[in-house]
């Protein structure tokens, strides 16, 4: 059996090389071997962390260390009440390199990097959160003419193999995007919020009452997604929702400088 993984792993490796033969996509340092996955060890390792302490509800770092003191430090948003969400987290910042990466799995579905970063949400999961055990992971949703436009939901390429990690059901279906997206690349922080009030509902037929729910997305920028989501999933009885991204938008001062790993030779997507 062992042998036959290692034939499989070899195709497969030989498969990655006819499609992936370009450098690291971060920053251009040649990929040693075949990989599935067109980024280096090295940038995979250095992903900026979210720095701690951080709002015990949303995941927002502070500025100041002695917020760590609080028993249950709330930022300024989530002393006002502004999500809905139980708790969200993320595993790294959407810096230049993470950005790329995201790049890359939003606009050209490589799997296998998706479950790499469904990896470190298992682990990001087992290291922060105790809430009671979800009951199934719910990707959030594209609108339907995106989706027909792109082919897949990058939500999906994360929260599908997050789901196999965690051995829970996926409900892909659950949600869906009524209203779709502005055909702009850059929103203001208001028109965010404002393009997603109301834009999410529970599929006709679907039963979320009492249930904990595990929301995936690829990036928490201002929250709104996650919170219009979770508003959905709540008017139709969800108990609890707890958010987890691959990458968040860190205010300013937080972000590290400098490129990921040693290299010059940075490659555009």
């Amino acid at each position: 059996m062992n042998r036959l993984a290692q034939i499989l792993r070899s195709a497969a490796d030989s498969v990655a090389a006819v499609f992936f033969p370009a450098p690291c996509r971060i920053c251009g340092a040649p990929l040693p071997g075949a990989s599935r996955i067109p980024i280096c060890a090295d940038c995979l390792s250095q992903f900026q962390q979210v720095p701690a302490p951080a709002c015990e509800k949303c995941g927002r770092p502070f500025a100041s260390l002695y917020a760590g003191i609080s028993k249950n430090p709330l930022c300024h948003l989530c002393r006002r009440g502004v999500y809905d969400f139980d708790s969200a987290r993320s595993f790294a910042a959407y810096d230049d390199a993470m950005v790329r990466a995201i790049t890359l799995l939003k606009y050209n579905a490589i799997a296998p990097l998706g479950d790499w970063f469904a990896a470190r949400l298992a682990e990001l999961l087992a290291r922060q959160f105790e809430a009671p055990r979800p009951n199934a992971v719910v990707p959030v949703p594209l609108h339907a003419a995106r989706l027909r436009e792109r082919g897949f939901n990058q939500a999906e390429l994360i929260a599908r193999p997050l789901a196999r990690h965690l051995g829970l059901p996926l409900k892909p279906s659950l949600l869906v995007r009524t209203r779709p997206r502005p055909n702009r690349l850059k929103l203001s922080r208001k028109e965010r919020w404002r393009t997603v009030r109301g834009a999410y509902a529970i599929r006709k037929g679907a039963e979320v009452d009492n249930l904990s729910l595990l929301l995936v997305d690829d990036v928490f920028t201002t929250g709104a997604t996650l919170d219009a989501c979770s508003r959905a999933l709540r008017r139709a009885g969800a108990a609890v929702v707890v958010g987890v991204t691959v990458a968040r938008v860190l205010p300013p001062g937080f972000l590290r400088q400098g490129p990921p790993c040693d290299s010059t030779a940075a490659s555009s997507i």
